[in-house]
């Protein structure tokens, strides 16, 4: 232990940046390797490390004061060797049974460590450290307000999605909005959009669920309650037909299934909204019309014709909302690896020239001649005389 104690002081006497522990003695214990890089955030540096399982990685950071106590408690008759990066010196480290200790040294230049190990690291408008109830109660952090490793990946899939917000939201100076979330459901992404809006932009919000089910509508209303998120409330009610009277900024819409997003978008262009998030799913409707003379090719396999039919609906959306006067962006916003409905429609009001909405329109109208689709926005809008 102490032969080895020394060999780890030794090493550090360097500023080292990478360090990789692997070989474990048995097949015991945890951990198949260990990760240590170091790392830098405003000009703070400390060390991450990430310990390997055969399925998972889990990370934990820690300052540079603690690191050679960690290594050597990592070390310590749990594996075999570790190898230890600085600028300029590369260290392999073999420890016997016994405990012995042989440490070889090689001079080299290792910058390819060095920029791997700065890295600057995703400055996330959800931090970690913040106690954000809702993703608490969702299980991405823990009471202390860190990720919790398993949910990594939704914890950045949700920072993605207030991001694409925030990307409009910071565009002018609000000092309050008015937002209607249409088919909330019972997630929990709706409580952590009004945290965004109320705690951090600082922004006096409204907001509206609304549902079908009576039972998620009164769930909701009670957790928004226990929050303290007084101007959040949740209403019974369908997305095609809802009335209301007020101004409108933002409209919302998540997962609504098949034509539920045209109904979503056609009442946000009917309030006039100022912004409209939209992320479509279940688009059936082309898939159930599409014929096409010229382009069987694309209708003939059903697999193809499913996806072609999810990309040419949306993107007849994103015409219509330019024809209604938005300037619209179809965004990934989560990676298609993890979901293949990963696309989001960002529509903000905006003065669109004549010229644009003609084309834009005339693009649609030769999409519906051609495959003999008869989209549900399209009619909505033209029967309104909007289009």
């Amino acid at each position: 232990m102490e032969e080895l104690k020394r060999t780890i002081n030794d090493i550090f006497s360097e500023e080292i940046i990478k360090l990789v522990i692997s070989n474990k003695v048995n097949k015991d214990v945890k951990y198949n390797k260990i990760n240590i890089l170091l790392k830098e955030i405003k000009t703070k540096k400390y060390y991450q490390i990430e310990k390997f399982t055969d399925k998972q990685v889990f990370h934990k950071n820690i300052s540079l004061e603690e690191i050679k106590s960690v290594v050597l408690e990592y070390t310590s008759g749990n594996y075999k060797q570790f190898t230890a990066w600085s600028n300029v010196t590369t260290y392999d480290v073999k420890i016997s049974k016994k405990g012995k200790v042989h440490c070889s040294k090689k001079d080299g230049n290792n910058e390819k460590f060095a920029k791997k190990g700065h890295n600057k690291e995703k400055n996330y408008i959800l931090k970690e450290g913040m106690i954000i109830e809702p993703l608490i109660d969702l299980g991405v952090f823990t009471k202390e307000g860190k990720v919790i490793n398993s949910k990594y990946d939704k914890y950045k899939q949700i920072n993605r999605f207030i991001e694409i917000i925030d990307d409009e939201i910071k565009k002018n100076d609000y000092k309050e909005l008015t937002i209607l979330d249409f088919g909330c459901g019972k997630s929990y992404l709706t409580f952590v959009l009004y945290y965004y809006f109320v705690e951090i932009k600082k922004i006096d919000v409204k907001m509206i669920g609304l549902d079908l089910k009576e039972d998620v509508i009164k769930k909701c209303n009670d957790i928004a309650k226990n929050y303290g998120y007084k101007n959040l409330s949740f209403e019974l009610g369908d997305i095609n037909g809802y009335k209301y009277n007020n101004n409108v900024d933002i409209v919302i819409t998540l997962h609504a299934c098949d034509t539920a997003t045209d109904y979503a978008l056609y009442n946000a262009i009917k309030w006039n909204a100022k912004m409209i998030f939209s992320v479509p799913c279940c688009q059936h409707e082309f898939n159930a019309q599409m014929k096409s003379d010229n382009f069987s090719i694309l209708t003939k396999y059903g697999i193809v014709k499913e996806r072609i039919a999810a990309l040419m609906t949306d993107s007849v959306r994103a015409n219509l909302l330019e024809c209604a006067g938005y300037k619209t962006q179809l965004l990934e916003f989560i990676n298609i690896a993890h979901s293949p409905k990963n696309i989001l429609i960002r529509a903000s009001k905006a003065n669109i020239s004549q010229e644009k909405q003609e084309k834009s329109l005339k693009e649609v109208k030769s999409l519906i001649n051609e495959f003999n689709v008869s989209p549900t926005l399209y009619k909505l809008l033209k029967e309104d005389k909007i289009i």
